[in-house]
């Protein structure tokens, strides 16, 4: 008998064949772009014999699945609620599982009056347990275990990797402590998953202000990090040991290294800049010499190591490593896993295949693969080295036809100054070799983030379906570029960062790619402030803009405001943002040029403004207060606000409207002579 999974499935498929000569013709429906995944997370239990999946298909909400990797697989809903959706699990054994919720369907508004909670289950879901309450939220079965439960204060920190011989039953929480802004510390305990008990994980002299931790396979802390009063340091106790010692002290913003992954032998992995761009390689600490070893272990050339080490189940050896330059790859250093890539990647070709395993490196060992690429959301499947067999599981995004998506392409050209710029271009499907297309450029937020990845996203895969030719630059103060990138966008809001913005626009031009006339700027957060400051400084490059959750008074994001709420913690306030942003003070006539609301007598295209109603972290209040201005100057802009959303919107309906706005806005400014 087939499982509902894999039944499912093949009906999806054949009713998108039926569809599909119909539809080739016709937009793609943007509700597709913008729908809940089919599958966001999967993972092997220990042994491979288990794959459990959080899922929303079959259910208006999405519930954890265990599928039995038999001879004929068997599936079955652990955990399905009707108020709540599994965004979060861990099997803790074969057995068990840990998991916590959100309520998707509520908006984002509701983290900031809502906490996930934390659930365990059986994989045949039975067994049931509230381990840690959800905050102003009713329970979600009926309350028999609701004495025992934690308060909502206490998260998941670390499931130990089960061992040989040894069934596991202890899962590693942190209880949060907390100023009226800021985390003051986490302290970590055991956490019976069968019985609620917790018990204290012997923390010895480590620091009692620590609010980072690193542990090893086996579920021991072993490196704690503390940041109080604009100083961070790192704190160290390794195998054997009985005290804690500090290895490293800096000021915020200027560590030396960052703590990556620590293995059951003691060895510390960081990650440690490099070279005059100051591009971040992996290495290990070397205690004795009390700093990181050279030479590097793994560096990309032009990117910031961003990825992780794979570990054996043991915890005990690095199979590898997982690293992202301009697209992703794992570099294995287990021959058998070697062997695996390459047989992945010969059945699943020009894809980026994702290996997770179970026994890594057996004879039976069993492999799930995530494979996906620019134009393609992704699969799952499972391959079984015993009997050499392959199963597909399931499409990560139902109704998406990779022939009709568009490419992905990473450009490095020279910003004005010289500077090296990293510009990802989102290429739309039929448009005719030298025949420019209308362009919007897309700016990430942040800022101190990467934007781009060799995959596809919603958002840019959405415009290009519209014909639009997406520009997403990694303007300077972007992360994953080098520490000189980096820093090159301090205090530079509105000034060479937004250069970097037009001169990506400028080239795509010079190149034939973008019209010379057809053009829109666009972005959420900082984005949305580069879009004001866009048709600020640039008015001749951009017919529109379209701005949302967007940062329009850098003074009252610097100072905040006894009228205004917002999440900005005191020691980002006190520490960091007056050197990455500017000194309300010091800098003032600096960020009044900068400032959209300051000069909103200067944008004069047509805008299209939206806010989040329970946004902390850009609150509306910046959104009103540019709007009357614009209002006052004449140009009132296009205006819409999403009650319950917050700063990244969650409802399907609030993506799916804001895009539909979207369509028609740029169709009523880009699609014009």
């Amino acid at each position: 008998m087939k499982s509902f999974w894999l039944s499912l499935a093949a009906l999806a498929a054949a009713l998108s064949m039926q569809q599909a000569s119909a539809q080739a013709q016709q937009p793609i429906p943007l509700e597709r772009f913008f729908q809940r995944p089919a599958v966001l997370e999967a993972k092997l239990s220990p042994s491979g014999k288990r794959l459990a999946v959080s899922t929303s298909r079959g259910s208006a909400r999405v519930g954890l699945a265990v599928i039995d990797l038999e001879a004929e697989p068997k599936a079955r809903r652990a955990a399905l609620f009707s108020d709540a959706d599994i965004v979060r699990f861990d099997w803790v054994s074969d057995e068990r599982l840990v998991f916590s919720v959100l309520d998707l369907e509520a908006g984002s508004g509701e983290d900031r009056r809502a906490a996930p909670g934390l659930y365990a289950i059986n994989a045949d879901g039975s067994d049931f347990r509230m381990l840690v309450r959800r905050r102003g939220l009713p329970f979600i079965s009926d309350g028999s275990t609701r004495d025992k439960a934690l308060e909502w204060n206490h998260l998941l920190l670390h499931v130990p990797l089960q061992q040989d011989g040894v069934k596991p039953d202890e899962i590693v929480i942190g209880a949060m402590n907390f100023s009226s802004r800021d985390l003051l510390s986490i302290t970590p305990m055991w956490l019976n998953v069968r019985n609620g008990r917790t018990r204290s994980i012997g923390l010895g002299d480590a620091p009692r202000n620590a609010t980072g931790w690193l542990f090893d396979s086996k579920g021991q802390p072993r490196l704690a990090s503390v940041r109080s009063e604009g100083r961070s340091s790192l704190h160290w106790r390794g195998p054997g040991q009985d005290s804690w010692r500090q290895i490293v002290e800096s000021e915020l913003l200027r560590e030396p290294f960052q703590p990556s992954v620590v293995d059951d032998s003691g060895t510390l992995y960081i990650t440690q800049r490099s070279g005059a761009e100051g591009y971040a390689v992996l290495t290990r600490y070397d205690f004795e010499a009390g700093k990181p070893q050279t030479p590097a272990l793994v560096s990309a050339p032009g990117f910031d190591f961003s990825g992780g080490l794979v570990l054996d189940r043991a915890g005990s050896r690095a199979l590898g490593v997982r690293v992202e330059t301009d697209a992703e790859q794992t570099v294995w250093f287990d021959p058998a896993m070697k062997r695996m890539q390459a047989l992945a990647d010969e059945r699943l070709p020009g894809r980026i295949n994702r290996l997770s395993c179970s026994r890594c490196g057996a004879e039976d060992m069993v492999l799930l693969v995530r494979s996906f690429a620019d134009r393609d959301p992704g699969r799952l499947w499972i391959y079984e080295a015993a009997s050499q067999r392959w199963q597909p599981v399931s499409r990560l995004l139902d109704d998406i036809d990779p022939q009709r998506m568009a490419g992905v392409a990473l450009e490095r050209i020279k910003a004005r100054d010289g500077r090296d710029l990293p510009v990802w271009l989102t290429l739309p499907a039929g448009v005719e070799p030298g025949k420019p297309a209308p362009a919007v450029v897309l700016v990430h937020g942040g800022p101190w983030v990467r934007g781009g990845h060799w995959r596809g996203q919603a958002m840019e895969q959405f415009l290009a379906s519209r014909g639009y030719l997406v520009i997403a630059p990694e303007f300077r103060g972007s992360s994953g570029y080098g520490e000189a990138h980096y820093r090159a966008g301090w205090k530079q809001w509105g000034q060479t960062m937004q250069d970097d913005v037009a001169d990506a626009l400028l080239w795509a031009r010079q190149q034939g790619l973008a019209s010379p006339d057809r053009a829109c700027i666009a972005g959420a957060s900082y984005g949305g402030y580069s879009t004001l400051m866009g048709l600020v400084r640039h008015p001749e490059l951009y017919r529109c803009g379209i701005a949302w959750v967007a940062v329009t008074d850098p003074f009252l994001l610097l100072k905040g405001s006894w009228w205004v709420d917002d999440d900005v913690s005191d020691q980002g306030r006190r520490h960091m943002l007056p050197e990455l942003v500017g000194d309300a003070d010091k800098d003032a006539a600096m960020l009044t040029a900068a400032s959209p609301l300051a000069q909103a007598r200067q944008i004069k295209a047509p805008l299209l403004l939206a806010f989040g109603e329970a946004d902390l972290r850009v609150p509306l209040a910046h959104g009103e207060r540019l709007r009357k201005a614009l209002t006052e100057a004449g140009r009132p802009p296009e205006w819409v606000t999403y009650a319950n959303e917050g700063h990244s919107w969650r409802q399907v309906s609030t993506q799916v409207d804001f895009a539909r706005r979207m369509e028609r806005f740029l169709g009523e400014h880009l699609n014009k002579p």
